[in-house]
């Protein structure tokens, strides 16, 4: 297990970068929902997005935990990791499942920043139900024909390679996750050989995701794409939810310790009727008692990510995680607007853009009444209610 020592290397070398792109970067991009470019080729650049992969292929071979911490920090420093987060993510399917010629052909170059993987293509209209995945690829020969249209694929034109999840095989109601297989496609060739083959639209979001809706028009792939098994795609993606509810429980956690940051300060130097608002208890006490939760949730956090990097079972704490450490950023984040008062809303102060950017955490990676589901049923052993 990383030491202390370590732990304070990683955020020294995460807050060293992000104190080049400070809050008017994030601010000026957020007008116009721009992708932080400049950002992602620094983190790139200095193998901090090179965490999870194994040294012999570049990377720097980190536990999930300590690249937890490069995602904290970076939301704490007021940038906002979802640019960038899917690399590390994503990783957990490829070492775990990829052929070894995937992971020669690609890992080198993620490692480098000459191959980008930033895009995860799996939901469509049944939303969290992933078992009703609709769209299907043919095997032809040596290749697959994909068709169909997923409603979610966040960085698409920002990546290189693309892992899909589609359906190989009809749904079977007494096994219902298997016939799902996922593929790692090589966009590179795919924009140069097949360009009619991927219809991509924009969505503008409430703040910067860079998603977008994904028309598979009889796009073919070959046979080596495929990540694993046929048919087993489903359980290849779940090592990478548990890593993705992880990391973007740290980022909550960042932004929770961001806002409190900002509304300790703004209380010992904001003066009204004589006197700094934070001497008031009404001002005090919701900070306080803010932070405690941010804190309380940070060692959910921890536990789930040593366990994940671990190899251990992590289903529960990762579910977990997510939802304590969401809802900590989002008092986190009410506490600090009502701090601001008026000015929380003025945009120069980046409180309502980070207020906005946190909020997501409430309904993603995974929605919080299914978390809610999965601990009653999963943990508890109650009965199933869908």
């Amino acid at each position: 297990m990383p030491t202390t020592d370590s732990y304070a290397d990683i955020r020294r070398r995460t807050r060293d970068i992000c104190a080049k792109f400070p809050n008017a970067y994030w601010r000026a991009l957020d007008l116009e929902r721009e992708y932080p470019y400049e950002f992602v080729t620094a983190l790139t650049e200095s193998k901090l997005l090179a965490s999870l992969i194994p040294r012999e292929y570049g990377g720097l071979g980190w536990t999930l935990t300590e690249a937890s911490i490069v995602m904290e920090e970076i939301n704490r420093s007021g940038g906002h990791s979802a640019a960038c987060h899917a690399q590390m993510y994503t990783m957990s399917a490829l070492l775990n499942h990829g052929s070894q010629e995937q992971m020669s052909a690609y890992l080198p170059g993620i490692a480098n920043g000459t191959i980008r993987l930033q895009a995860f293509s799996i939901t469509e209209d049944a939303g969290s139900d992933t078992t009703r995945i609709v769209s299907t690829a043919e095997k032809v020969g040596d290749e697959y024909v994909i068709n169909g249209k997923k409603t979610w694929t966040s960085r698409i034109d920002q990546s290189d390679l693309l892992f899909a999840l589609v359906r190989t095989s009809p749904r079977n109601e007494k096994e219902k996750t298997k016939g799902l297989t996922l593929f790692l496609i090589d966009l590179r060739q795919v924009r140069v050989e097949q360009p009619d083959a991927l219809e991509v639209t924009k969505v503008r979001t409430m703040f910067n995701y860079a998603t977008n809706q994904v028309t598979y028009k009889r796009l073919r792939v070959p046979a080596s794409a495929v990540v694993g098994e046929v048919g087993e795609g489903f359980r290849y993606v779940l090592d990478g939810w548990n890593a993705e509810r992880i990391l973007l429980s740290a980022e909550a956690i960042g932004d929770g310790y961001w806002f409190i940051d900002k509304a300790t300060e703004y209380a010992k130097e904001r003066e009204v009727f004589g006197r700094a608002i934070g001497t008031n208890q009404g001002v005090q006490f919701p900070i306080a008692e803010a932070y405690m939760k941010i804190r309380a949730a940070d060692l959910m956090r921890y536990k789930a990510a040593d366990l994940f990097s671990a190899g251990e079972k992590c289903g529960a704490e990762a579910n977990m995680a997510k939802l304590l450490s969401g809802d900590a950023s989002w008092e986190s984040a009410n506490v600090c607007l009502n701090t601001f008062g008026g000015y929380g809303f003025v945009a120069e102060y980046d409180v309502e853009r980070k207020f906005r950017e946190t909020r997501m955490y409430q309904v993603a990676p995974i929605n919080n009444n299914l978390v809610k589901s999965f601990v009653a049923t999963k943990v508890l052993g109650l009965p199933r209610s869908y």
